[in-house]
């Protein structure tokens, strides 16, 4: 339920329901009073008190227009007696605390009654006089004395008053519990939610991300939770990335200290010796310089491996996509690296499986990057003598698959799922390269819109494998 309806229907429980439960009441007054009690209630027995309240007051009127000295006349008094006759009324002229007039034989017990209730302030109480109800009006002259209005009223008059008194007093009452029950509520479904929410974001606030929020409430503070809850989520999987990288950062910082290390130290090693004379013949000063050219040479190649993933991974390298016959494409780069892995006698062949020429949108010189990285990381790794790496190119559906397959020493299963990740190397082959070979590879094929992975065939090699769309 959302909120303008619990609103809606909160303000007309706090009217609808005291008006219900003063029906109620009503109904059962009337149910005792009729039926058990036998009394009579009325709208024209009420009716026929307010006429007669209301001659009562003209003839408080009529005296007040005199001079206080005629209530002694006889003709006043007459007079006064006629107009109350219209409504069976009586009369009664005090002085000096004595009964100068009266219409009707009152005792003094009777006329001190209706004394006390004509005194009372405000509405006077009937005076029950015999089997005749009163309605006592007092006329106070001060000096001159005082003259008491009697008008007989029904019994079921007075019960209608009372009733009506009752059910004014019921429907108040009961209208402020309603308000205060159903504010509570509604209060309840707001406040309950809001104390969870600020609980929730202390927690947060505290670095705990791990304090789910729940969806309750209304559906306005449902969407408010589940707004918060999936930034909670962002906020844990930004934080998560973010200590990655910085354990990402830290195991680059140790990676290439040490990988620099080793070839740093042996530059250093060979300069030393030739200056100290170690190399003291023509060739021996030729191959140390050799191997300082290679060393230097990887120092290099690590740096601008370094160079190009950063890059890379701030997208910050255009590509040059381009209409490509993958292979022919693929001819090409084995040739151009069959030199190299000849010299660590290393076989290549490439098995074509297409039926027909198929094409590919690549970028030509970063895709060479991609397979001259998984080739040479073949290359390091084998610890056969008779190595060999098959390509085979086959298609499906809507994609070409390239499978690039070693049989080298393979790839433990607690690595496999990694060696696609920035900067991860397994401990065997810490000295072996940056590290970034196959986290460049991956960033360029999913820049092509294509996958790769890798498949183990445990000690008989490992098979990569490259899929991209076809064109």
């Amino acid at each position: 339920m959302n909120l303008k309806k619990r609103l809606i229907l909160a303000n007309a429980s706090t009217v609808v329901i005291p008006m219900l439960i003063t029906v109620f009441i009503a109904l059962a007054v009337f149910y005792v009073f009729g039926k058990l009690l036998g009394h009579d209630i009325s709208f024209e027995n009420y009716q026929k008190l307010s006429e007669i309240k209301f001659e009562l007051i003209n003839s408080q009127t009529s005296i007040l227009q005199h001079t206080p000295e005629v209530i002694e006349e006889e003709n006043f008094q007459r007079h006064l007696q006629e107009q109350l006759a219209g409504i069976n009324g009586e009369l009664v002229m005090i002085k000096d605390e004595r009964v100068i007039y009266t219409s009707s034989n009152f005792s003094k017990i009777e006329v001190a009654k209706f004394l006390a209730a004509g005194n009372k302030k405000g509405r006077s109480e009937p005076v029950v006089i015999g089997d005749v109800t009163y309605t006592v009006e007092l006329i106070d002259l001060k000096l001159q004395g005082s003259i008491l209005l009697l008008a007989p009223v029904h019994q079921s008059a007075t019960n209608l008053t009372r009733f009506l008194v009752l059910i004014t007093v019921s429907f108040i009452l009961t209208f402020m519990f309603t308000n205060i029950v159903v504010s509570y509520q509604f209060s309840r479904r707001i406040i309950k939610p809001l104390n969870n929410l600020q609980s929730a974001a202390s927690e947060i606030s505290r670095g705990n991300l791990n304090h789910p929020i729940v969806e309750e409430g209304d559906q306005e503070i449902q969407a408010l939770c589940r707004d918060l809850e999936l930034m909670r989520i962002k906020l844990k999987d930004s934080v998560h990335t973010q200590l990655k990288y910085e354990d990402n950062r830290k195991m680059l910082i140790s990676s290439i200290s040490h990988d620099l290390k080793t070839p740093v130290t042996s530059i250093k090693g060979y300069v030393e010796g030739i200056l100290d004379g170690i190399a003291n013949t023509p060739d021996k000063t030729e191959r140390y310089l050799k191997t300082i050219s290679l060393k230097a040479h990887q120092v290099d190649q690590m740096i601008d491996d370094l160079l190009l993933y950063a890059k890379l991974d701030l997208n910050q390298i255009p590509y040059d996509f381009e209409k490509t016959d993958i292979q022919e494409y693929l001819l090409l780069c084995l040739q151009e690296s069959e030199p190299e892995l000849e010299l660590s006698h290393i076989k290549i062949s490439f098995h074509n499986e297409l039926s027909q020429k198929q094409y590919v949108l690549i970028d030509q010189g970063k895709m060479k990057r991609v397979i001259m990285n998984i080739l040479d990381n073949s290359r390091k790794y084998m610890c056969k003598d008779n190595g060999q790496i098959i390509i085979f190119l086959r298609d499906t559906s809507a994609s070409l698959i390239i499978e690039l397959r070693d049989n080298g020493s393979g790839i433990s299963e607690g690595d496999l799922p990694y060696i696609f990740d920035r900067f991860f190397r397994s401990d065997a082959a810490r000295s072996k390269g940056s590290g970034l070979g196959l986290a460049i590879a991956k960033q360029i094929i999913e820049a092509h819109k294509g996958r790769v992975w890798a498949v183990s065939h445990g000690e008989e090699g490992t098979s990569i494998m490259i899929s991209l769309s076809k064109s």
